[in-house]
């Protein structure tokens, strides 16, 4: 064993430090959730379930939380006059009258027989 025993000064000095070379390090796209666009399957159920919580966010004054949710309800089911209803709703708080109104028109489209139309219909004018 004693002739695997090197003493201090029988140890080589270290190498001169030299530069690292790193080659350049790329990030696969799929771990920024950012970059991935969102796809919507037609779910009728989900919608139903992003309207509640954008109705809650809209209570609750998060207008962008609530335009969000609102807008993903209406991806996944284009046919939800409830969604157009809370996207207009949004889009008319956070003072965007353009989008507040076509919102309002496709909810009227979508259900011209609502209870709420005349007061919709309103909303519409006065947006412009």
């Amino acid at each position: 064993m004693l002739g695997y025993a090197q003493r201090p000064q029988d140890v080589p000095p270290p190498p001169p430090d030299k530069p690292a070379v790193q080659a350049p390090v790329e990030e696969p796209p799929e771990e920024d959730p950012a970059a991935v666009p969102k796809t919507y399957d037609f779910n009728p159920i989900e919608a139903e379930k992003e309207v509640k919580v954008g109705r809650y966010y809209l209570k609750k004054g998060s207008l962008k939380a609530a335009l969000g949710r609102f807008y993903d309800a209406s991806q996944y089911n284009p046919q939800s006059p409830e969604a157009f209803l809370g996207l207009g709703e949004a889009r008319e708080r956070l003072r965007d009258k353009k989008g507040a109104k076509a919102a309002y028109q496709k909810y009227l489209e979508l259900d011209p027989g609502a209870k709420n139309a005349g007061e919709i219909g309103r909303r519409i004018k006065k947006l412009g």
